[in-house]
């Protein structure tokens, strides 16, 4: 399945501007990170948006560079307890920025937030998740585009019962 061509067809046309090539450049310099694909060409679609009535997306030339910074900073900053569940983090505790660590793609009304990490899986990025109200995350071992067509269909994809429909 095109997960990309799917999450499109449920959004229906594109609204957004489109793309901004210089201000994904700055984006990803200063995060140090070439962010994945299909979750770029979701935001030059339909960002800004608020999807499901719930999920937001920012775009690099509105307020994305400064939401994912205070995001990094505010997790950064989390003290974590010691048995926090981060997959692919298990020895160090989670981290955020960078090449290797977690970088903040969305969050939602609910307080969920969605990250990506560099990973060796089809599309090279997988996908982890918390709720707000808990310091676990949950992993989802997939692009982008598959994790939000998950969630606009209704999935559990923040966590066990967390559909958001």
């Amino acid at each position: 399945m095109h997960h990309l061509g799917a999450v499109f067809a449920l959004l229906g046309e594109p609204r957004a501007a489109g793309a901004d090539r210089a201000a994904w450049e700055r984006l990803e310099e200063t995060l140090g990170v070439t962010l994945p694909e299909d979750y770029r060409a979701v935001v030059d679609a339909y960002a800004p948006a608020q999807l499901n009535r719930q999920l937001y997306l920012l775009h690099p030339a509105d307020d994305l560079a400064l939401w994912m910074e205070q995001t990094l900073r505010a997790f950064r900053n989390t003290s974590w307890d010691d048995g926090v569940v981060c997959p692919g983090f298990e020895e160090t505790g989670p981290r955020f920025g960078g090449r290797t660590g977690l970088v903040p793609l969305a969050t939602s009304d609910r307080g969920d937030h969605v990250f990506a990490v560099r990973d060796d899986v089809p599309d090279g990025w997988r996908i982890l998740t918390c709720d707000g109200d808990e310091q676990d995350f949950y992993e989802y071992r997939m692009g982008f585009a598959e994790w939000l067509h998950g969630y606009l269909t209704g999935g559990d994809m923040v966590g066990p019962d967390s559909a958001a429909t």
